[in-house]
């Protein structure tokens, strides 16, 4: 038996709304609104925005963007560039729309340019990043070879569902859906449902005929 259970059942009791109540504190104290402090580190951090606490890793908030009314979930990062200090070539490396929901644990990580349009709500663990690892010598580590950056945008209006990662040069259009744990890499037009590894689009909103699967047309 732990020593949590050998406490008399009262106490314990006590104990354990104590905790509950000191954790909610800790989330209102704890978040970070426009008005606080680490706000003001960010390029643009919009009104009624905020990240929630705990938050993850966070660093070189000045090539940071994020516009109005946006919902960063707990523990999620948010960065740009390797390292805290480092001089980017690009501004913003990372920005995030308005009135935006980034589910909690996602990561987006940025070294050239992620543009995340307005009103995209995302579940947890989401992954987005715009650079990834070569493989151009066979005879140097991975780890060791110059990485490759390409730019990623995500359209207005658009779904990330839980644990997809989208890799670099990635374009969704508008009100596009991804599935959950897809895998992305390309250009998609709009109005899109896309999902697997690698995605492809399961659906697409053609005029006159509704959501049609490509092998419909």
């Amino acid at each position: 038996m732990t020593f949590a259970r050998r406490l008399p059942p009262p106490l314990r009791r006590r104990l354990a709304a104590g905790l509950r109540w000191g954790r909610e504190v800790a989330q209102e104290l704890g978040a970070i609104g426009p008005d606080d402090d680490p706000a003001r580190r960010f390029l643009h951090f919009g009104r009624g925005t905020a990240l929630l606490w705990p938050q993850g890793v966070i660093y070189n908030e000045r090539y940071l963007s994020i516009g109005e009314g946006t919902l960063v979930g707990p523990n999620t990062a948010i960065t740009a560039g390797m390292a805290p200090g480092q001089e980017m070539p690009t501004s913003p490396v990372v920005s995030i729309g308005s009135r935006c929901i980034i589910g909690r644990g996602s990561h987006i990580i940025g070294h050239w340019s992620i543009e995340i349009g307005d009103d995209i709500q995302t579940g947890p663990y989401v992954y987005i990043t715009d650079q990834n690892h070569t493989y151009d010598d066979p005879d140097a580590p991975i780890g060791r070879q110059w990485p490759a950056e390409a730019a990623v945008k995500i359209g207005a209006g658009s779904w990330l569902g839980a644990n997809c990662v989208i890799l670099p040069g990635t374009v969704l259009g508008a009100n596009t859906v991804v599935a959950a744990g897809a895998v992305v890499s390309g250009e998609f037009p709009d109005h899109c449902v896309l999902g697997g590894v690698p995605a492809r689009i399961l659906r697409r909103y053609v005029e006159g005929e509704g959501w049609a699967r490509p092998s419909a047309r």
